[in-house]
């Protein structure tokens, strides 16, 4: 018990300093947007090197004109297109019932059982030496309806381009109004393939996505249930 006080009186402690104050933004130093920024890019090779290739009105160079601006590398940016709008019902009902009846008796067997009656209180015989019955009965219902719908767009990096071609996304976009910070994590795989020419994509091109919307802040601690709450939801079995 002492070293539970000890915990909660911790975790209260930790947010004694946003008292008054704003939610900080997380910072990018050390994420994994903010290496694929700064890494180094490979050196590109070109089939056109060579003393004509400045007299050539064609440039595969992806800042050209007609070149090709989706991104393709590591510390690249494009802008993915979230629009949600799903809506599930199920609806399940369960039924079962079951009766029995059990009779034994021994009337007569070699005379054996009129002894026995003999010796039984009154009332009591072998005719009928055993009775039992059963019933049971269950029923059971249960509903699922659920509805979501989200619209938006962030800018999301490519961390990580794997060997097979496919590329690693990470975005993250955070929106602060007064004491009260909006936060969107974006994560999954991509195709190169699957972008649009307009450098963007859907999430539902998007592999093992990941998606969070939330928000931290003044409102958002008064919903949540306080730590001594939790804990107790946790342990006390009933």
């Amino acid at each position: 018990m002492r070293w539970l006080l000890i915990g909660l009186s911790v975790a209260g402690c930790a947010r004694m300093d946003q008292v008054g104050r704003a939610p900080g933004f997380a910072p990018l130093e050390g994420s994994n947007q903010y290496h694929a920024m700064y890494s180094a890019p490979l050196p590109m090779s070109s089939d056109q090197d060579g003393p004509t290739a400045g007299s050539s009105l064609w440039s595969a160079e992806r800042g050209a004109l007609f070149g090709d601006s989706r991104a393709a590398q590591r510390g690249d940016i494009m802008t993915v297109v979230i629009e949600i709008d799903d809506s599930a019902k199920i609806s399940n009902s369960t039924g079962r019932s079951r009766s029995a009846a059990e009779d034994m008796g021994i009337p007569s067997l070699i005379g054996i059982p009129q002894r026995i009656d003999a010796q039984l209180p009154d009332g009591a015989s072998m005719e009928n030496a055993a009775e039992a019955t059963s019933k049971s009965s269950f029923q059971g219902d249960g509903s699922v309806s659920r509805a979501e719908k989200l619209t938006l767009r962030v800018a999301a990096t490519v961390v990580e381009k794997l060997p097979n071609g496919v590329l690693r996304i990470e975005g993250r976009q955070e929106v602060r109004v007064n004491f009260e910070l909006r936060e969107l994590l974006l994560s999954g795989y991509v195709r190169p393939v699957d972008i649009s020419r307009r450098n963007e994509i859907t999430y539902d091109k998007i592999a093992g996505a990941q998606i969070s919307y939330g928000g931290r802040g003044q409102i958002t601690d008064v919903q949540q249930p306080r730590y001594g709450q939790q804990v107790a939801d946790i342990v006390l079995p009933f």
